[in-house]
């Protein structure tokens, strides 16, 4: 039967229950206001009766507490980290878009391509009312040189943001290395307290807010498996097994112990677009394996980051390798035909000149130059039909040279990108200077035409050459390219003018006599044929087209793509950020502390408390009569 003194202890374990539950309240009221707190909760259970041999059984022997816990759902954590990822991407792509938005700006306030573009037209059309006069020629040649300015101040302006967004990147790597270390940490911490038997319920706090933070960076999913003794399979050691995993599957952190990316500079023969900056960052595991920024699984800032960053509208260099030799210089030549359109054209192409990392089937090879093979299609108009790539041979590049195994593999340069980011846009200005390059300077040095003096005219449109002041001319255009040319991306060819390059002929800075307004004799000086031709070029599409519109048309086709893009990530954003909060709201209403539910709980537990405490005062003056007042 049970013990005379059986029902004080069943009033103690009443006590001691009230206790727990009034110091928990007591912490929950505490940490109302920190960030990722979860409320928590006394667990409490009935204590196992006793048999008594008497007529009623069993005696009730109190109450037992189990646990203290967090109140936590996994579900909306999953919800909020998976929102996160996209919010923290479309987060990026909004900043960096609005940047651009801006740099592209034509109003009252900033002289964009519009303003500029329509000046230097309407020089030209002073110029044609007075074609031989030099102060209007170099009135001109003023505004022309502004609009070159202007390319290569945007040019200049994207490579500095994609700078920004390289070091950004870094920065965003590093965070997730510094997270993944403390989640290592805090997951041997939560294991020691929890193999006593114990629950680390502020370690999970803090564990699970650090999984919050970086949801936002990277894409995340978490898997917490119990963890059995060795000698006993059925049996649960009290620790567990957390695995946190990002980037579409790839492990970062095992229980105690966790992998770390690294930010390895690309050499400068290793750019994948001809207007990248030098030294953009590739990430690998620290153990060497890739990361592979191309894959579409890696969300959030660092998803954000590589679109802005390396988006090029899909469009990097692919094909099919059919060929492979070598040149008179001893380089191992590989030959790639080509299908996409975007390839068929030098001036909608973004391979590197200074050399790149040729990628066939599974293996890399540098390559220090390219070579552009024409044909001619039903119309006699030119296209590239293949490529062959210059394989360096220096050891320091290429361990090993590709050999005919490689025939037939793919063949890639960089890495596609869907997103139209700076590399879209650098090669947007990139073609526009191109193609209004070629076509002014051919009508300028067409045949018959004459400078000031009478002599063969020169181009007015030039490029700054990258290592020395000289600059380089193309006299030769697309209608010169006959069925069977080469052109290197070594040769002065169109190829090599860029917008960060593309300036005027400083000989007609010099002299803007040196210019040609018309065809016929030197004294044909009220003559302005060409000037008239160089109007048309302006909005005749057979003259020079991009896009399918004119040359002046230039803004409206690219800021339509800015436009369109930074309205998307800016509603985008807008739509996940609204999520988030719902998202957290759900959240709350299950772990956050609710200050009047915590004082309705706190009376409740006093009153329990109290009349635990005046149960065992109850019990103590019947033990008090049945010891000293009864008997002999």
């Amino acid at each position: 039967m049970a013990s005379t003194f059986f029902g004080l202890n069943i009033a103690y374990t009443g006590l001691t229950a009230a206790n727990a539950a009034l110091n928990t309240t007591a912490n929950n009221i505490s940490n109302t206001n920190t960030d990722g707190y979860s409320r928590q909760l006394v667990n409490q259970k009935a204590a196992s009766s006793i048999r008594t041999y008497t007529t009623y059984g069993c005696s009730g022997a109190g109450v037992e507490t189990m646990s203290i816990e967090r109140e936590r759902d996994a579900f909306y954590d999953f919800k909020y980290w998976n929102n996160n990822a996209n919010k923290g991407e479309f987060e990026e792509l909004e900043y960096y878009m609005k940047q651009i938005e801006d740099y592209f700006k034509d109003d009252s306030t900033v002289d964009g391509f519009s303003t500029i573009f329509q000046k230097m037209y309407t020089m030209l059309e002073e110029l044609d009312k007075n074609s031989g006069d030099a102060v209007t020629k170099t009135q001109f040649l003023g505004f022309a040189a502004n609009m070159t300015y202007y390319f290569n101040n945007m040019a200049g302006k994207l490579e500095t943001l994609q700078s920004d967004c390289n070091q950004e990147l870094k920065n965003v790597v590093a965070q997730i290395n510094s997270y993944a270390e403390e989640i290592a940490s805090l997951n041997q911490q939560i294991n020691v307290i929890e193999l006593s038997g114990s629950m680390a319920n502020e370690l999970r706090d803090q564990r699970d807010l650090l999984i919050d933070k970086l949801s936002v960076l990277i894409d995340v999913s978490t898997e917490e498996q119990p963890v059995y003794d060795t000698n006993n399979a059925g049996r649960e050691t009290g620790a567990t097994r957390y695995v946190v995993k990002i980037a579409g599957g790839q492990t970062l952190v095992d229980s105690s112990s966790y992998n770390t990316l690294e930010c390895r500079a690309k050499e400068n023969y290793a750019s994948n677009n001809q207007s990248d900056v030098v030294g953009l960052y590739d990430v690998y595991w620290k153990d060497g394996r890739d990361f592979s920024l191309a894959s579409d699984q890696i969300g959030g800032q660092l998803r954000g980051l590589i679109e802005i960053r390396d988006g090029n509208n899909g469009e990097n260099f692919n094909g099919k390798v059919t060929e492979i030799g070598m040149n008179a210089e001893g380089n191992t030549t590989v030959k790639v035909d080509v299908s996409a359109d975007y390839l068929k054209d030098l001036s909608t192409c973004t391979l590197p000149i200074d050399g790149g990392v040729l990628k066939l089937g599974s293996k890399e090879y540098y390559f220090d130059s390219f070579e552009a093979n024409y044909a001619l299609d039903a119309d006699g108009n030119p296209y590239i039909e293949s490529y062959n790539f210059i394989i360096s041979k220096e050891p320091e590049k290429n361990a090993t040279q590709p050999d005919i195994g490689r025939i037939g593999k793919d063949a890639t340069v960089g890495y596609s990108i869907a997103y139209q980011g700076i590399p879209y846009y650098q090669e947007q200005l990139n073609e526009w200077c191109r193609l209004f390059a070629e076509a002014f300077n051919k009508i300028v040095t067409q045949d018959g035409a004459v400078d000031g003096y009478g002599n063969t005219p020169d181009v007015v449109f030039v490029a700054d050459d990258a290592v020395d002041d000289k600059q380089r001319t193309f006299l030769a255009s697309r209608q010169d390219i006959v069925a069977g040319d080469v052109i290197s991306s070594k040769a002065d060819s169109y190829y090599y003018l860029t917008a960060k390059n593309f300036n005027i002929n400083s000989k007609m800075i010099d002299d803007p006599q040196l210019m040609a307004t018309h065809t016929g004799n030197a004294d044909e000086a009220s003559k302005s044929d060409i000037v008239d031709q160089l109007i048309r070029l302006k909005t005749d599409t057979s003259i020079m087209s991009f896009r399918g519109c004119g040359a002046g048309d230039f803004l409206q086709c690219v800021l339509a793509d800015v436009a369109l893009n930074t309205q998307s990530a800016t509603t985008m954003h807008s739509s996940y950020d609204n999520i988030s909060k719902s998202i957290d709201n759900q959240r709350l209403s299950v772990y956050g502390v609710d200050t009047d539910e915590e004082a309705l709980n706190l009376v409740q537990y006093q009153h329990a408390y109290n009349l635990a405490s005046q149960m065992i005062s109850v019990l103590s003056e019947v033990y008090d009569r049945l010891i000293l007042q009864t008997g002999v």
